[in-house]
């Protein structure tokens, strides 16, 4: 539980540092999107859907700087080193995050099959030779590390992605720490 009150304290700073553009001041203090009594284990479900809503807003909010190919790769690389994160992939599973991946509203900049080829190619890798595969992922991730904010995007895509299911496994957590090594970023960030 105190994990996701970390991270939600992490989003909170961070949307300060980034000024919440157009969102003048209203995440300040506790009374911003993540709500005062919060805080208590019974409601964690609850500001665990709230953070994914906040990381999928500070997304929106930047989609249109989001349309380079080195985001593209760089968040299917991270979406399928999240979906892989324990060493398998039900096809069950394939199919639910392709199905976040082409409703994500900031990735609908990219053609739905341009993500869905990345994305498997990934999971097909990871699947085939893990370690190897993850190497991969890891370096297309690390494409995405010369903007900062393209590389920010990148992880809270994959933490999208790994929250979606309502829970946070501790092999997704590993994944993203990994691609924030790679990206440069200090886990601690996102609370990983």
């Amino acid at each position: 539980m105190a994990m996701w009150d970390k991270i939600k304290d992490q989003a909170k700073t961070f949307q300060q540092s980034q000024g919440t553009r157009g969102a003048s001041g209203s995440g300040q203090g506790s009374h911003g999107p993540l709500g005062g009594g919060s805080r208590s284990g019974s409601s964690s479900g609850g500001s665990k859907a709230q953070l994914i809503g906040l990381f999928k807003s500070q997304l929106a909010s930047a989609k249109n700087e989001l349309k380079s190919g080195a985001y593209r790769d760089a968040s299917m690389a991270m979406c399928a080193l999240v979906a892989a994160a324990d060493g398998r992939v039900e096809p069950a599973e394939r199919q639910r995050v392709e199905e976040l991946i082409v409703s994500n509203e900031v990735l609908q900049n990219f053609p739905a099959d341009q993500l869905r080829q990345r994305f498997n190619q990934h999971v097909d890798r990871l699947l085939a030779h893990f370690e190897q595969g993850k190497a991969e992922a890891l370096q297309v991730i690390a494409k995405a590390a010369k903007k900062p904010a393209e590389a920010r995007a990148v992880v809270q895509t994959g933490m999208v992605v790994a929250g979606a299911d309502g829970s946070f496994e501790q092999s997704e957590q590993y994944a993203i720490r990994e691609a924030c090594t790679a990206l440069n970023i200090p886990p601690s960030e996102f609370g990983v």
